[in-house]
């Protein structure tokens, strides 16, 4: 049902990108910005990992360093069928996680000193598995496609801006209406955000699911969960917001219109989800 929705997702942002295109730059100017926009994104793909790392100051760290961690992922990859990843320590006291990597042999795991704080062995490990779902899942892939069309129809609403600024239209080859041509400039990069936020939305969802599935403890995950969205209520991470769809939790408050542009879904709706998972009759835990 996730990949599904993700598929129509996707599929929408294609259709979007393809009628702004024919509406604002016309064929030459679609392919011109999403080419674009695809070898800005293909760079940060092949490049996220050092360059989201660098920015939190994370400390790689190895078995002697912190075993306890250590053994948890090493335990979960193998139950994932992966490789191990590459773990790392973020010092902030505001507890989060986040995964990164292109693909299974490039992947890393970071988390923060506020995290390895307050959550106990059980809870850890749904993070952790979450966390590894994500790049068995392929979401960094996923989220780079879906914000190069999103990038790329915010490129053509700019071209259109400046071109009727200076008198100019793309006539020949899908130059519209000039009143549609700007309430396309508008809406367009609006509707592409919401769509590219609604696909990492689902996808974390997905790696909710994932996770549970492969720590085998969904009620543990949302006990971390429960922990995590206080927590980091109560200690705010000065987070990128370009990097706030990375971490487990959305480091970025706010509340009211705010919730609309979330990078994250509602905290209890994934808590029922996993609790349901666990299925009736089983402890609660809260």
């Amino acid at each position: 049902m996730i990949t599904m929705k993700t598929v129509f997702l996707m599929t929408l942002l294609t259709v979007l990108l393809v009628a702004a295109g024919a509406m604002l730059g016309g064929e030459g100017g679609m392919i011109m910005a999403f080419l674009f926009a695809l070898v800005m994104n293909g760079l940060s793909y092949w490049f996220s990992d050092k360059i989201v790392l660098r920015m939190y100051r994370a400390r790689a760290i190895g078995p002697e360093d912190a075993p306890k961690l250590y053994r948890i992922v090493q335990d979960l990859a193998m139950r994932a069928q992966m490789p191990m990843p590459r773990l790392y320590v973020i010092p902030e006291e505001a507890p989060n996680a986040f995964a990164t990597g292109r693909n299974e042999r490039h992947a890393a795991v970071a988390v923060t000193q506020g995290i390895l704080r307050i959550l106990d062995e059980a809870e850890l490990r749904g993070v952790l598995a979450h966390e590894l779902s994500h790049v068995k899942n392929r979401d960094i892939l996923v989220g780079t496609i879906a914000a190069a069309m999103a990038g790329a129809v915010s490129m053509l609403a700019n071209m259109a801006q400046w071109g009727m600024i200076f008198g100019s239209r793309n006539d020949d080859r899908g130059g519209g209406h000039p009143i549609a041509a700007l309430a396309m400039i508008i809406v367009a990069p609006l509707a592409a955000m919401l769509v590219q936020l609604a696909i990492s939305r689902s996808r974390e969802y997905g790696a909710d699911a994932t996770g549970a599935a492969i720590s085998s403890d969904p009620l543990s995950l949302a006990d971390a969960l429960r922990k995590l969205h206080l927590g980091a209520a109560q200690i705010p991470m000065e987070a990128n917001p370009a990097t706030a769809h990375m971490f487990i939790v959305n480091p970025l408050t706010g509340g009211g219109l705010m919730k609309l542009f979330s990078t994250h879904p509602p905290m209890e709706e994934r808590i029922r989800r996993l609790e349901s998972m666990a299925g009736a009759g089983t402890r609660s835990r809260r």
